[in-house]
């Protein structure tokens, strides 16, 4: 059977409620994974494992961390066991290391739900083995994106790539009235990022400090950075879902091919 072009994707993957409560955000996660082909492996740079250098999960089986407080006692009983494939991670770290990457194994990091909550809603069989990159924090928004550049050629392979973050995230400004308004800064911010990766203006966005209310956006950028990975997989973007969340929190899920 010969193996199958995948996209990248970028997840933006909003609040651990997600989980429980999956409305519309979670249909377009269950519907992209239908219009694809089933995965051999994934491999997931999450906003929720920074780390002072370039990690890659070698687990075999690595525990569902609940890494948050303060929700309902039904979520920490969720577990997503997707197996680990050490020896995909191995051939990841020689690659990134061939690539001029200083990358290192980790054996021991448990999968924050950056990873597991929205593979919950795609695949909920949680029968593809999963590997997950950290985020390393002293990465320019390039590096990031060369980094992604470096391992595109596992599309080819069966592999699906993905960023997992938010293409908005100020804690601080959430609405919890769920019908509140999308402000202006958050709406035109969501708007001129999808519309300069559709023209393929990649080198705007990975310019990110030029973009419209970007400290109102993302106070600290980590939420963004998966966003810069996503985009080193493909030369394309279509958006495949967009919405907000608590008035603020875009839930965008773009593809890239």
């Amino acid at each position: 059977m010969s193996l199958q072009i995948l996209p990248g994707l970028f997840i933006s993957h909003g609040s651990p409620m997600l989980a429980l409560q999956p409305g519309q955000v979670g249909a377009a996660f269950e519907r992209i994974s239908h219009n694809l082909p089933k995965p051999r492996a994934i491999v997931v740079m999450s906003a929720h494992w920074e780390d002072i250098v370039l990690e890659v999960s070698t687990a075999t089986r690595p525990k569902t961390w609940h890494d948050f407080r303060g929700f309902p006692e039904a979520l920490y009983k969720l577990q997503y066991p997707a197996p680990g494939e050490p020896e995909l991670a191995e051939k990841i770290i020689q690659r990134l290391q061939d690539s001029g990457f200083e990358a290192h194994a980790n054996a021991m990091r448990p999968r924050d739900h950056g990873v597991w909550m929205p593979l919950l809603h795609m695949y909920p069989e949680a029968d593809i083995p999963v590997i997950q990159i950290s985020l390393p924090k002293f990465y320019t928004a390039r590096q990031i994106y060369q980094l992604a550049e470096s391992l595109a050629y596992l599309r080819q392979q069966q592999v699906l790539l993905i960023g997992s973050g938010s293409i908005t995230h100020n804690l601080a400004e959430l609405r919890w009235q769920e019908q509140s308004d999308v402000p202006v800064w958050a709406s035109e911010f969501r708007n001129k990022v999808a519309s300069l990766l559709q023209n393929s203006d990649y080198e705007a966005v990975l310019n990110w400090k030029n973009l419209p209310y970007i400290q109102k956006n993302h106070p600290s950028l980590e939420h963004l950075s998966p966003l810069f990975f996503a985009m080193g997989t493909g030369k394309r973007m279509s958006v495949v879902h967009s919405s907000f969340s608590m008035g603020t929190l875009g839930m965008d899920l773009y593809r890239f091919d």
